[in-house]
Parts: structure tokens; C-alpha cells; sequence
């Protein structure tokens, strides 16, 4: 028999190591528990909606002034706000708690899904919703707007600690 061949009387997926790991964990206490979210705040859906807003709009006064056109701004504004709007419903339906594990995780596939529906239905009535519509901005926009959750999870303190001191 090969090494990766189950051996008779045990799980397909035991390993030697999983009794060695068990017995070095240690369950939290409570005052443990507390200093660890502490120190390891989470990262707030509403924050980093702001934050794409205000990307937006900054996207959107710099492409005003680079271009002096008003319909280059407005074409930046909606591509930022394409992105803006579902994530703002998406942090509103996920704000609201879920008491089972499953049931959580259901929900947010569901308002995922609803985000990417939005954001495709704001896509396709651009033309028809903003005037003289700049292709090109509507995407310099969107792609601002996009870039702030990469840059929230590279700026957010949690993720550079998160070892607590026993």
C-alpha cells in the first residue's frame, strides 16, 4: 500500500498531525476574546462604500478639470456611481444579521448577486441616462470606484496583527 492509500479503520483525510494540533489548541477566554477584537477591528461595509463615493467624486472634479467638459464628469460620476449604488444595497442587506452560519453565507450570494444584476442594469442605461456619455470616463470612474476595496484591505490595521498573546 502506498502512503497515500487510507489505511483500513481510518478516514480517507486523517492525518498523523491533526491529535498533535488538537491538543495545542487553546479555546479563548472571554477576556482573551475581547482584547482580540480589539485589537483587530473589523473593516465596516459602510466605511469603504464612503470611500468609493468620495473616489468618485474626486474622479469625477479631476476629470472636469483635465477635460473642461461637464459630460466627462458626469460620464466619471456614473461609472463611480455604477458601483457605488449596488454596494451600498449590498451593505445594507448584509448589515442585518444572520443567526445561523449557513443562512449567512446564503445571504450573501443572494445580495452578491443582486450587486452584479444592479450593476450590469446601470451599465446597459448609461447611454440612455447620462447625455453625451464618455465611454471611456464611465470606466476611469467604475475602475476608481472598484480599486477602493483593494486599497481598504491593504490600509486596514487588522490584517497586519492578528496573533493574540496568551
Amino acid at each position: 500500500m502506498s502512503e497515500t492509500t487510507p489505511q483500513p479503520g481510518k478516514p480517507a483525510f486523517a492525518d498523523e498531525t491533526d491529535a498533535a494540533l488538537e491538543s495545542d489548541f487553546k479555546p479563548l477566554t472571554a477576556e482573551q476574546a475581547r482584547q482580540w477584537r480589539e485589537s483587530n477591528p473589523s473593516l465596516s461595509l459602510w466605511r469603504i462604500v464612503g470611500w468609493q463615493v468620495v473616489a468618485g467624486a474626486l474622479a469625477a472634479l479631476l476629470a472636469w478639470g483635465i477635460s473642461g467638459r461637464p459630460e466627462v464628469a458626469w460620464s466619471t460620476a456614473y461609472g463611480a456611481l455604477a458601483v457605488c449604488l449596488p454596494a451600498a444595497l449590498m451593505a445594507r442587506g448584509l448589515s442585518r444579521r444572520a443567526g445561523v452560519a449557513g443562512a449567512a453565507l446564503a445571504g450573501f450570494f443572494v445580495w452578491e448577486l443582486v450587486k452584479i444584476a444592479l450593476t450590469v442594469a446601470l451599465l446597459l442605461l448609461a447611454p440612455r441616462l447620462v447625455p453625451h456619455l464618455s465611454w471611456l470616463a464611465l470606466l476611469v470612474g467604475f475602475v476608481v470606484a472598484m480599486k477602493v476595496y483593494w486599497v481598504a484591505m491593504w490600509l486596514h490595521p487588522a490584517r497586519r496583527k492578528s496573533v493574540v498573546k496568551i
